[in-house]
C-alpha cells in the first residue's frame, strides 16, 4: 500500500482528484480536506468505496495516535483547487482510457485493432488454401466418396488427407480457431508426407507447390503483423492454389 496510488472525490462531487501516495492521503487528512466519509477508488474491486470501509487504508491516513510531523515538502492541491498538471479526472475518462479512447491509450487500441484485422486475414486465407487442396486431392477420387466405399477410400491415402482438409474447412468457417494447433500439424504433413511423396514420383512442381503452400498455411495461424500475414497468405494461396491446379488440368 506504500506504493500504491489512490483517486479521491468527495461524496456529492462529480470529479476526482489524483493521484496521491499514502503519505498525501496522510496530509489532506491531517489538513481536514478529506475524512472518512471521503470516497477513494477501490482498483481491486474498480469500485468508488468510502475510506472507512477500508480498515488498513483508514488507519493509514487517520491513525489514533498522531505523530508530530514536520510541514510537508511536497505540496498537495486541495481537492476544489484546479492545477493544470494534476487535472480532474471522471469516470468517463477513466472508462475512455480502459476502451483506448484518449490520447495516452490511443495507440494500444490501434495495435490491437491491426491484431484483429490481421488474425482475419489469417482465417480467411487458411480457409481458402485448405479448400483448394480438399479440391485438388478429393475431386480426382469423388466416385470413391459417392459410392461411400470405406474400403476402397483407405487404399487412397490422397483422398483421406482431402478428407481431413474438408473438415478443418468447415470448422474454420465456423470461425474455430481453437484448431489452429491441428492445422500447423496438417501444414507440416503436407511439406513431410505429400512434398516427399510427390518429389519421389518425380513431380517436382506439386512438391513444391505443396512445400510452399504447407509454409504459407503455418505462417497464417501464427503472424499478426500487417507485413507478415500478407506475405503468409500470398504463399498459401499461390502454393496450394498452384498445386489444385497442376492436380485438376
Amino acid at each position: 500500500m506504500p506504493t500504491q496510488e489512490f483517486y479521491v472525490r468527495g461524496v456529492n462531487d462529480t470529479e476526482a482528484r489524483g493521484p496521491f501516495t499514502l503519505e498525501q492521503l496522510v496530509t489532506l487528512g491531517d489538513s481536514g480536506q478529506i475524512d472518512t466519509e471521503t470516497l477513494y477508488y477501490d482498483a481491486a474491486t474498480e469500485q468508488w468505496a468510502v475510506i472507512g470501509s477500508n480498515l488498513e487504508l483508514k488507519n493509514s491516513v487517520f491513525p489514533q495516535k498522531k505523530k508530530l510531523s514536520v510541514k510537508p515538502k511536497e505540496h498537495v492541491a486541495g481537492l476544489n483547487v484546479a492545477k493544470e498538471d494534476q487535472r480532474a479526472i471522471t469516470v468517463e475518462g477513466m472508462l475512455a482510457a480502459a476502451e483506448g479512447r484518449t490520447e495516452e491509450t490511443k495507440d494500444k487500441r490501434r495495435f490491437a485493432q491491426t491484431q484483429l484485422v490481421c488474425a482475419r486475414i489469417g482465417l480467411y486465407t487458411a480457409l481458402v488454401a485448405l479448400l483448394a487442396s480438399a479440391a485438388a486431392l478429393v475431386l480426382p477420387s469423388i466416385e470413391i466418396v459417392v459410392a461411400m466405399d470405406y474400403a476402397k477410400a483407405l487404399r487412397h491415402p490422397l483422398l483421406l488427407v482431402g478428407l481431413v482438409d474438408v473438415i478443418c474447412v468447415l470448422l474454420l468457417a465456423l470461425g474455430m480457431t481453437a484448431i489452429y494447433p491441428f492445422v500447423r500439424f496438417r501444414a507440416m504433413f503436407g511439406i513431410g508426407f505429400l512434398g516427399t511423396l510427390f518429389w519421389l514420383q518425380d513431380q517436382p512442381l506439386l512438391a513444391v507447390a505443396v512445400a510452399v503452400g504447407s509454409v504459407g498455411l503455418y505462417l497464417c495461424t501464427v503472424f499478426l503483423s500487417y507485413a507478415s500475414i500478407i506475405t503468409a497468405a500470398l504463399l498459401a494461396l499461390a502454393g496450394l492454389g498452384g498445386f489444385a491446379f497442376r492436380m485438376l488440368t
